[in-house]
């Protein structure tokens, strides 16, 4: 954790000098009308540091305005910290122990790491699978739906469809249900005409498979993994380290949360080290997702217990 011990991650001011780099690499964007030349700093003993004021819309404004962080009476530089230790824990790091590292209490770590997680969720950025390219699909289920009974099977638990394409990004979703409807609507709404799909022998794939260039499928129930370039080995490895986090680190997590905690696993994937993206590099991708994205305590839902970690 050598990284923790650079002048941003210790101090308020450079960590707001930091953000403000990160955020603001060509100057201040004022975050009320998206004004981008001509502020001025706000300059006083009566002034904090770093606070300007729009030439257009003469509205007064700081990095974190408009941002997860705003108006939080946590230093920035811890939340810096927070940050992370998110984004380089490959699968995941619980709000206790974010608690125990940062000095802060579980309530606190809790929803400073939702925050967090809302930072790392993205717009989908084109079709998977453009030029002819391979695209995985699978889901995996996790928990159990609120008003069910235990039993064999999945018919009680969340599941989360993901889509992976080979060498490069996966997308995850948590839906009601795996109907031939929801999975139809995923894979044409994210996957490009031109994309090779493929997909274990389930139903729903193989009536969805018809819009895509072509569709491979391997027999899992007759314990078929690969055959050729038929395998879903990418989406399997993805589920693993999915799953491994959230049974090992989360233990336990709310139907309401499950997307937010998908979109983490999500994220650190699309920024792994096999693309070239270090653990400084994936922070600041982070840090460059929390403009628009407020959390109230409200929204989150902190009064009801969504993780448990000894």
């Amino acid at each position: 954790m050598s990284n923790l011990n650079a002048p941003h991650f210790q101090d308020p001011d450079k960590a707001r000098q930091y953000l403000e780099a990160v955020r603001w690499p060509n100057g201040p964007v004022c975050p009320h009308c998206g004004s981008m030349e001509g502020h001025y700093a706000i300059q006083g003993k009566s002034a904090r540091p770093g606070l300007y004021k729009c030439k257009d819309c003469r509205e007064q404004f700081t990095v974190t305005v408009g941002t997860v962080f705003e108006r939080s009476k946590i230093g920035l530089h811890v939340w810096l910290q927070a940050v992370y230790l998110l984004c380089s824990s490959k699968k995941g790091i619980s709000s206790k122990q974010i608690e125990r590292m940062l000095g802060v209490t579980y309530k606190t770590a809790w929803f400073m790491t939702h925050r967090i997680r809302e930072a790392m969720a993205s717009s989908p950025d084109g079709l998977l699978g453009g030029g002819g390219g391979t695209v995985e699909a699978d889901e995996t289920y996790w928990g159990k739906k609120p008003g069910t009974v235990k039993r064999r099977g999945y018919a009680h638990k969340n599941p989360v469809v993901s889509l992976v394409e080979r060498g490069g990004k996966v997308r995850s979703f948590h839906v009601a249900n795996v109907k031939v409807s929801t999975i139809k609507e995923i894979l044409v709404s994210n996957m490009d005409k031109s994309a090779n799909l493929m997909t274990d022998e389930a139903y729903a794939y193989t009536i969805a498979g018809r819009e895509f260039a072509s569709h491979g499928v391997v027999a899992h129930g007759k314990k078929e993994y690969s055959r050729g370039n038929n395998h879903t080995n990418t989406i399997e490895g993805y589920f693993s380290i999915f799953k491994r986090g959230m049974v090992g680190t989360y233990h336990k997590c709310g139907e309401q949360h499950l997307q937010r905690y998908a979109n983490e696993f999500d994220f650190r994937y699309n920024h792994r080290s096999a693309l070239g993206v270090d653990d400084i590099q994936r922070t600041e991708a982070a840090l460059k997702g929390i403009g628009g994205k407020r959390l109230t305590y409200r929204r989150i839902g902190v009064t009801q217990a969504q993780e448990i970690t000894p």
